[in-house]
């Protein structure tokens, strides 16, 4: 799978900073019918999203005027329960390209970085503080720098957060490629390395 490359995001944040959301929460079990990735992002958070008449929620975040950005700010332990990788098609089609949260599930971290999605992981000051500022600015952008692993309030250096990625995973993220696209690329490599291995 390919999808845009990604080494910075300028966007406003989405605030649902709740904890344990598990991957039927993201995007529920009836809905996973579908084999192609498109299509999910209506679906994505659906049982809190829509009302039983199936009208949206006014309540609920995505359904307000600060329901749209390519940044998701949640809480701990997200993205538990099962491995369906469906949770992670729902947010990027939905427009998400990076989660910033205090801790993640790691299938859903795998999961995330494999469909085009930066999963940020800050300490619980940091988090909390980087939350704080935007319940009281709802308005500020959140910038993402990937290659420098930094994640800031736009304009703000004192709001400058770092965090930790694998370099492979940084790698495929930044040049728009999943595992699979980025071993093809390696193809030559690999077969190289097998046969140096083999006169050993």
């Amino acid at each position: 799978m390919s999808f845009n490359p990604i080494k910075r995001i300028v966007s406003p944040a989405v605030l649902l900073p709740l904890d344990h959301v598990d991957t039927d929460q993201i995007i529920p079990a009836r809905f996973l019918k579908a084999t192609s990735r498109e299509g999910f992002g209506k679906h994505l958070f659906s049982s809190w999203r829509y009302q039983k008449n199936e009208e949206p929620d006014p309540e609920f975040v995505l359904n307000g005027k600060n329901g749209k950005g390519e940044i998701l700010l949640v809480g701990e332990n997200f993205g538990c329960g099962s491995s369906r990788e469906h949770a992670a098609w729902a947010l990027h089609d939905y427009g998400f390209r990076v989660v910033v949260a205090k801790s993640f599930a790691d299938i859903f971290r795998g999961n995330a970085m494999n469909n085009g999605i930066v999963p940020v992981e800050l300490k619980l000051a940091e988090h909390e503080e980087l939350l704080n500022y935007i319940r009281k600015n709802p308005e500020a952008e959140l910038m993402l720098d990937l290659p420098s692993e930094t994640i800031q309030v736009k304009g703000s250096d004192k709001l400058k957060f770092n965090f930790v990625i694998n370099p492979f995973r940084k790698e495929c993220l930044t040049m728009g490629t999943d595992l699979v696209d980025s071993l093809i690329t390696r193809k030559e490599e690999i077969s190289q390395f097998e046969q140096n291995r083999k006169q050993k």
